[in-house]
């Protein structure tokens, strides 16, 4: 029986993984989830150990994206997960792990996930959503018009996956003057033909708002193609629960024992994706919920509360991939959490989209949210530049603001006899400021990006209004 998706808002027919792969929200406005998690038992646990992050990578994918021959999806897999695309691995880390453990110290690790070409773990399912778009595309012969938005990395991570392949353009918005140097030059640098850069006047909540406006206007998106790979994208939020099977594997010794995850957070896709292994049978105590001044979520996860705030009260802070307000994929797990209720999913974000706010203690559910494991906690500034010393001063290990952010809140939940595993996020090469402010010097960066800050840089500058965006994007699309 082939894997169904339905809409987190239950107005949208249900459909395969190709069929939904490359549009991203459904055409109720909501998104898609699959009609049940597969399931893994002790057994297959058991089985699973010792895998490569290639194995399994097919042994979970297989199950979601079963409409693919299992033949092409493990070429797609095998041709993504190699050691020469994620080879920006620390000298003691093996690159053919893909995702290695850094141990700390007994019982504290972090996840290594930011060795892939944009330095960030974006790439982990950035890079297989690349070959899947062209294998999906070559076989229906389609072209598609990728609109997304980024706060930092997704933007980078999207277009290094997408560049040069035939029939994609990509439509990249992003905070103008919002996100580092290293990140800005990184994507802007790119001078392939089917990258178009957009810095819109706002903050990446109006970016983000921008891309779901369109996507909400079907005979628009119907017209000029579009598609997406934010992580409102369900082929992303797939392709990241492979490495919450690979970091568990990495730090137990038998399937018994259960592991904390912490998890930096701004739209909540990555902690999502350990939501979600967590529901298949992987033994997760503990997933930690990581904000930075941006607390949103851990508001939520402290009181029950869902209140997004405006631009004005979105902060600018030194960890810029989390300055979000409005995390997306927050709804996939609202929607487990109410039982798959697409009425109230729609009564909820409406109000949301009003620019209110609910509160799940009304209807009793708030309680419900510790029997699945999430937590959280908050960092800011000063802690981030205490945590990144720390680090660097008891471990001889480098991380960045966001890593930093995820590390100084696992600490808080930190237990004996419970592995901590903090997964990384970028590597601290993108955020130089910030380390040269905590420690008083540059992190090292491939020798490959040295100079990248120094290339001529290809974007546009645009007001934050979906009309004058659509315009751009019809104008330049690919038909």
């Amino acid at each position: 029986m082939v894997m169904r998706y339905i809409s987190t808002r239950g107005k949208a027919p249900a459909q395969t993984f190709t069929e939904i792969l490359l549009g991203g929200l459904a055409p109720d406005g909501g998104l898609y989830l699959p009609e049940t998690y597969p399931q893994f038992s002790l057994d297959d646990l058991e089985r699973m150990r010792g895998m490569s992050y290639r194995e399994l990578a097919f042994e979970i994918l297989s199950r979601y994206a079963d409409d693919i021959p299992a033949e092409d999806l493990r070429a797609i897999i095998n041709k993504t997960y190699t050691a020469e695309v994620y080879c920006n691995t620390r000298p003691d880390e093996n690159a053919a792990d893909i995702t290695p453990l850094h141990t700390l110290e007994p019982g504290l690790h972090l996840l290594c996930l930011s060795n892939g070409p944009t330095l960030a773990f974006k790439d982990m399912a950035m890079q297989l959503l690349g070959n899947l778009f062209e294998y999906v595309l070559d076989k229906a012969g389609q072209n598609i018009n990728i609109l997304g938005a980024t706060s930092g990395d997704t933007g980078s991570s999207a277009e290094y996956a997408m560049r040069g392949k035939h029939g994609i353009r990509v439509f990249m918005l992003s905070p103008h003057g919002k996100m580092s140097r290293f990140q800005t030059a990184q994507m802007f640098s790119l001078q392939d033909q089917n990258i178009f850069n957009i810095a819109v006047e706002g903050v990446f909540d109006d970016c983000q708002d921008i891309v779901k406006a369109v996507s909400n206007d079907h005979a628009y998106k119907a017209q000029y193609k579009i598609g997406a790979v934010n992580s409102i994208n369900w082929g992303r939020v797939a392709a990241q629960i492979v490495y919450y099977f690979k970091g568990y594997f990495a730090a137990t010794h038998s399937n018994d024992q259960q592991v904390n995850f912490s998890v930096p957070s701004g739209n909540f896709g990555n902690v999502c994706a350990g939501h979600i292994a967590r529901m298949m049978g992987l033994p997760v105590k503990h997933l930690i919920v990581a904000t930075n001044e941006n607390d949103v979520l851990d508001e939520f996860f402290k009181t029950g509360v869902y209140r997004p705030r405006g631009a004005a009260n979105t902060y600018h802070t030194s960890s810029p991939s989390m300055d979000i307000s409005k995390a997306s994929n927050f709804e996939r797990f609202v929607a487990d959490l109410s039982g798959r209720d697409g009425t109230q999913l729609r009564k909820w974000w409406g109000e949301v989209d009003q620019g209110g706010a609910f509160d799940l203690n009304q209807e009793g559910l708030f309680e419900k949210v510790a029997e699945y494991g999430l937590v959280s906690g908050s960092s800011n500034h000063a802690s981030r530049m205490e945590t990144i010393r720390d680090t660097w001063e008891k471990y001889g290990v480098m991380i960045d603001t966001h890593t930093a952010d995820g590390l100084k809140v696992a600490l808080e939940y930190h237990e004996p006899g419970t592995p901590m595993l903090c997964l990384e996020t970028a590597l601290p090469a993108k955020f130089e400021d910030a380390i040269q402010e905590a420690l008083g010097r540059n992190p090292e960066r491939p020798a490959s990006m040295e100079d990248l800050e120094r290339l001529p840089q290809r974007f546009e500058v645009m007001a934050a209004d979906v009309e004058i965006i659509k315009s751009y994007v019809a104008l330049h699309a690919v038909n």
